[in-house]
């Protein structure tokens, strides 16, 4: 059975924290590591760890070096710019492609460069 789609809107911060918090155990328990193996490798205290976990917070340096400690960075993809063209700069763009190729070996009275 698939998961149920989150409303985010719908919680509060602390039911978010809560949520990232679980999110963070979870993929501690399946990966066999203690909290302290990951506070170690992140170089943060246990302590930290646990409070993450717990929904109590924590800086959002913290949160990044545990997610990459524990190689779930790619959660973090939501935040990826995409950078988009509109149709007139694209347009521009077209215009400004050239259109014929010049032959760069010649001098100006049409002899060849022999380099």
């Amino acid at each position: 059975m698939g998961k149920a789609s989150i409303d985010w809107y719908s919680m509060s911060d602390k039911g978010v924290l809560n949520l990232i918090g679980q999110f963070i155990q979870e993929t501690r328990l399946q990966q066999n590591k203690t909290q302290q193996q990951v506070a170690d490798s992140a170089g943060i205290n246990r302590s930290t760890v646990g409070q993450i976990e717990k929904g109590n917070g924590g800086t959002l340096l913290s949160l990044l070096q545990i997610l990459r400690v524990l190689e779930q960075l790619p959660v973090l993809q939501s935040f990826e710019i995409e950078q988009k063209i509109s149709p007139l700069q694209l347009a521009k763009l077209e215009q400004q492609k050239r259109q014929r190729a010049r032959n760069s070996d010649t001098s100006n009275n049409g002899t060849k460069v022999n380099w």
